[in-house]
């Protein structure tokens, strides 16, 4: 399984990426968590009145995650996806993938986003071999990586490189699914509601 969460990622606070760009996401709209671990993100849209899935191989992962919402035990490197609507991927308003990185799955991910739907990405990136694990160019993002998936989508916002606490190397994205190529643009935020945005 090409994945690495950092240390007690499962039942720690909520990526700061997501906290950040979760105003994205429709009001009442549907999220889908992969690799969801212990229910973080979750937890997180579900106390602001999100429908939420989750998907992890762990049974006790789901077993946790289990109260917040629709929890699935299933394998989506060896199995199946298990979202599918007459053979479709099931669309979601949201789609959230932190510290998990699988290739493959990226066309599926795609295919889950709702119009409208917003992808909210953060995981490692290369150069954190650097400073601990992971260290497989497997395990890492190439620069640029989620710019070049999210190509067809409307990039709100984009980040590569160093944090220092914990010390990792990473790579985070929030990109759209447009509605339509109204001629109006569209509002995205770069802050949430009440936040103040600094340089």
């Amino acid at each position: 399984m090409t994945s690495h969460p950092l240390e007690a990622h499962s039942a720690s606070a909520p990526s700061e990426w997501v906290q950040r760009w979760s105003h994205l996401v429709p009001a009442g709209g549907t999220v889908l968590d992969v690799a969801c671990g212990q229910g973080r993100h979750l937890r997180w849209f579900a106390q602001a009145q999100h429908p939420v899935t989750g998907v992890d191989r762990s049974p006790e992962a789901i077993a946790a995650a289990a109260p917040l919402g629709e929890a699935v035990l299933a394998d989506i490197e060896n199995g199946p996806w298990p979202f599918l609507v007459a053979g479709q991927p099931r669309r979601f308003d949201a789609v959230v993938v932190t510290n998990y990185l699988w290739r493959p799955l990226f066309p599926v991910l795609l295919q889950s986003l709702a119009q409208g739907g917003v992808l909210l990405y953060e995981t490692f990136a290369a150069g954190n071999e650097t400073v601990g694990r992971p260290s497989r160019a497997d395990f890492l993002l190439q620069p640029g990586e989620l710019l070049q998936l999210c190509e067809g989508l409307h990039v709100v916002a984009f980040e590569q490189g160093f944090l220092a606490s914990p010390q990792r190397y990473v790579q985070r994205i929030a990109a759209l699914r447009e509605p339509d190529k109204s001629a109006v643009p569209q509002r995205h935020a770069l802050c949430g509601s009440g936040d103040t945005f600094t340089g």
